[in-house]
């Protein structure tokens, strides 16, 4: 299967884990009804953005019921689901980590966020993830029947090489749940996605919360799909929304043969390699 209907689910987070569940729970099914083959949940979809929300919502794997909930609907309406990220528990660190789950319900994959984010910007915005979350160590791709999709969690997408890991072992789609915020999202947030997708010659996608301007940190939104041309193919505003697109991944091929960015790059002058 070539083409792939994907669905961005830009929900409301609030300061309410059951409801944040439940608005997930709806925006799924809804996603389903529109035959979505592959759904995404924001960054933190069932905790709202803070350090100290990310203590009080941590969750362990073997006993979470945010992740039985999203495996159940999984198993139930036969589709791939990206489980955003959660604040995971293990042992005596919390991760900021995604969980994609198959048709069966089963965790295919999980990634743990690479790169915390630790920016202090004058006037505008501080935040320090570094002072609650352990950073992650591993390079996240799993094998779909679409193809290999690679995982990287909002502050990784501003790392190049990270994503041409990816591409290098054939990741065809990138997906980001991110939460960049009313300061970082408008100057990089669209340029970031168009930039990773034009560097891999890949598909890239970008699912955020909504902007809840009741909240303490407020989500830019806008979440984005770009193509291995680096154009924009869908993209959302700041509001609570269900963007649904269909991707062809023939175009990865055409595109490649068409400015073939990869075969022409000199290895033997310079590499980015996995350590």
């Amino acid at each position: 299967m070539t083409r792939i209907k994907l669905a961005l689910c830009q929900m409301n987070v609030v300061d309410n884990k059951e409801e944040n569940i439940k608005t997930a729970s709806l925006m799924i099914e809804k996603s389903v009804s529109k035959n979505a083959d592959f759904i995404i949940l924001p960054e933190m979809f069932n905790c709202p953005y803070s350090n100290e929300k990310f203590i009080e919502y941590g969750e362990e794997e073997q006993t979470s019921n945010t992740l039985y909930e999203i495996s159940n609907l999984a198993k139930k309406n036969q589709v791939y689901i990206l489980a955003g990220s959660i604040p995971e528990i293990d042992n005596d660190k919390l991760y900021n980590t995604s969980y994609l789950f198959d048709k069966q319900g089963n965790i295919i994959a999980k990634h743990r966020k690479m790169h915390l984010f630790d920016i202090d910007i004058s006037g505008k915005i501080t935040f320090k993830e570094s002072d609650v979350l352990s950073a992650g160590d591993d390079f996240t791709i799993a094998d779909t029947e679409f193809g290999k999709v690679g995982i990287g969690i909002c502050y990784d997408i501003r790392f190049p090489e990270y994503a041409r890991i990816l591409a290098k072992n054939e990741a065809d789609i990138l997906i980001y749940p991110g939460a960049f915020n009313m300061t970082t999202g408008p100057a990089h947030w669209e340029l970031l996605f168009r930039m990773r997708a034009l560097d891999n010659q890949v598909f890239c996608v970008g699912v955020a919360p909504a902007l809840n301007k009741d909240a303490s940190y407020h989500s830019y939104g806008h979440s984005i799909i770009t193509n291995p041309w680096g154009d924009i193919i869908a993209q959302g505003d700041e509001k609570e929304s269900l963007i649904i697109s269909e991707i062809d991944l023939d175009e990865i091929k055409k595109i490649r043969d068409e400015l073939p960015l990869l075969k022409n790059k000199r290895d033997n002058l310079y590499e980015v390699i996995e350590k």
